[in-house]
């Protein structure tokens, strides 16, 4: 299959929320095979389909310990069903945002209904890392990045220095 290039913050579509996708068919396959190609290309453990330049409701995750075999997830039409009351604070960082990484607060623990890569509704029960990188990628599907749960301070300094980096680089 193929890796795409990441885009990078701050970039429009970044900022879009995703479309559904009608049902998991082909194309929606070899979307998240390309997908999952470009993650594990930039040795991330979620990608979302906005983040290579695409507004569908697509995400693929492998949230597998370094040391153990890939266990690549894939979901089209994400949703958080449940939340928990408890919350957890993370380190959080991402493709988009490459070297930048800060503490969020979200639910400790999600229930998610989705699509698998077989058209089959799915529901898991995340916690841990699996529900903050889940809670992580639908938040791309929605225009929300992991900046945007920082205070602005923190958030606009992290996003002039991208502004910066990207103007270097053209």
């Amino acid at each position: 299959m193929t890796a795409h290039p990441i885009v990078l913050a701050p970039d429009p579509v970044l900022k879009a929320k995703a479309t559904p996708v009608a049902q998991v068919d082909d194309g929606v396959r070899t979307l998240m095979q390309d997908m999952l190609d470009s993650m594990y290309a930039s040795q991330g453990v979620g990608l979302a389909a906005n983040q290579i330049g695409v507004l569908q409701r697509v995400l693929v995750m492998d949230v597998a310990p370094k040391n153990e075999p890939p266990q690549p997830m894939r979901m089209a039409n994400p949703e958080i069903i449940a939340t928990s009351e408890e919350t957890a604070v993370n380190q959080e960082g991402c493709l988009s945002l490459p070297d930048h990484y800060a503490d969020v607060e979200r639910p400790a623990r999600v229930t998610v209904r989705y699509l698998d890569e077989n058209n089959e509704q799915k529901t898991i029960d995340a916690e841990g890392w699996l529900a903050v990188c889940v809670q992580h990628e639908i938040d791309h599907l929605d225009g929300v990045l992991f900046v945007d749960h920082l205070s602005a301070l923190k958030r606009n300094m992290i996003l002039r220095k991208m502004t910066k980096l990207k103007r270097n680089q053209v």
